[in-house]
């Protein structure tokens, strides 16, 4: 593959891109709409499937299955290797399994807004990076299905009508939320999925 992956993206190693189930594949465009059709399958599994466990990790692992197992060899399994983002490969399961259980207990103490969880969980999620690549859209995902299910809340406005990976004015905002939560300030997050007024500049 020739493709440059976009701002924020994790860059695939090379054994990670041998999982690609389709040679013909050279441009981003070309993988991102692969993906795009695989993630529209998955959340028509998410939408029916029986089981509604979305603090359970065999689900979080399913997930990313479904949404990238048509395109990836890899989907749904913890990645093994170190990225510019992410924790030690070796932490994910341990780490990912206590995110779920803080979750659970936000959901039945009403620690936070329901807004506000699903950010918290969403970012946590980012900052453990369990997978090889897919990490933004599968979290995503993962907490909209976290506010429907649990709180019976509507999605987040993730690209407030636009598509994220293309709108790049929205990503920036995004990608500049994590980052400034991953200082511990969570006001621009909160700010971005509507759970509290933008700050006035």
């Amino acid at each position: 593959m020739t493709f440059q992956e976009p701002d924020g993206a994790t860059p695939l190693d090379p054994d990670e891109r041998q999982g690609l189930k389709y040679n013909h594949i050279t441009t981003r465009g070309e993988l991102d709409e692969l993906e795009q059709a695989n993630i529209e399958q998955g959340l028509a599994w998410a939408a029916k499937r029986r089981s509604r466990d979305v603090f359970d990790d065999g689900f979080i692992r399913r997930l990313h299955k479904k949404l990238f197992g048509d395109v990836w060899t890899w989907a749904g399994t913890y990645r093994q290797t170190e990225k510019n983002i992410g924790i030690d490969p070796l932490q994910i399961p341990e780490q990912l399994r206590m995110l779920l259980g803080n979750a659970r207990y936000w959901a039945e103490n009403n620690v936070y807004s329901p807004l506000e969880a699903a950010a918290r969980f969403h970012h946590k999620m980012v900052q453990i990076h369990p997978f090889p690549n897919g990490n933004g859209r599968h979290a995503r995902i993962a907490a909209d299905l976290m506010l429907e299910e649990v709180y019976e809340h509507p999605r987040v406005a993730w690209a407030s009508g636009f598509d994220l990976q293309a709108d790049n004015e929205r990503r920036q905002a995004y990608l500049a939320a994590l980052r400034a939560a991953d200082r511990e300030d969570f006001a621009p997050l909160l700010a971005f999925v509507g759970a509290v007024e933008p700050a006035k500049t």
